[in-house]
């Protein structure tokens, strides 16, 4: 199997000019790269598929809007994913109606559950503990989800071996 980089890249608040030359090099250079609603147009014209994790709380549902926008300038495709959502919690359904109205929703809900804590503290994921669990089931079904999203016109991405180290990270992209 090919090992493949991801590079983690920031930018504060938002503001292109806290990307640094590192951060904007590995953009340019990137196979596939994926937005988080937290930067400008300029890393949204770069992107392949913008990803917009929401929380069900009325925060994040009024500030889609404005995400929603700025991707259909730019015609990248969007999918929304819910996480940190409370199983037996109202405000989730209503949180899935009202994101499917601007529009596409992963078909996977991130629930709050304690492994994902518990598998952060010694620096591993939720897929990488040693049973299978509801929380590892979310993540494969998204991933798989975006996956075939990003088959129907970006370079796949290799399929991820759960449990093993499949990708080196390095954040970069914060500061002068």
């Amino acid at each position: 199997m090919t090992k493949g980089f991801v590079s983690l890249v920031g930018a504060g608040p938002g503001h292109p000019d806290l990307l640094t030359v590192q951060a904007l090099d590995r953009l340019r250079a990137a196979d596939l790269v994926l937005y988080d609603a937290l930067v400008t147009p300029e890393v949204v014209a770069l992107a392949d598929l913008v990803v917009v994790p929401t929380r069900p709380s009325p925060h994040d549902l009024r500030s889609v809007g404005q995400t929603v926008d700025l991707v259909e300038q730019y015609g990248k495709p969007l999918v929304f994913v819910i996480n940190g959502a409370h199983p037996t919690a109202r405000i989730t359904n209503q949180a899935v109606f009202a994101l499917s109205q601007h529009g596409t929703l992963a078909p996977s809900i991130i629930h709050q559950r304690t492994d994902f804590a518990s598998s952060m503290i010694d620096g591993r994921t939720v897929m990488e503990l040693a049973t299978r669990s509801r929380s590892a089931g979310e993540i494969e079904t998204l991933w798989e989800y975006l996956r075939s999203r990003l088959d129907r016109g970006v370079q796949r991405p290799a399929p991820l071996p759960w449990g093993t180290a499949a990708v080196e990270t390095a954040p970069v992209g914060y500061g002068p």
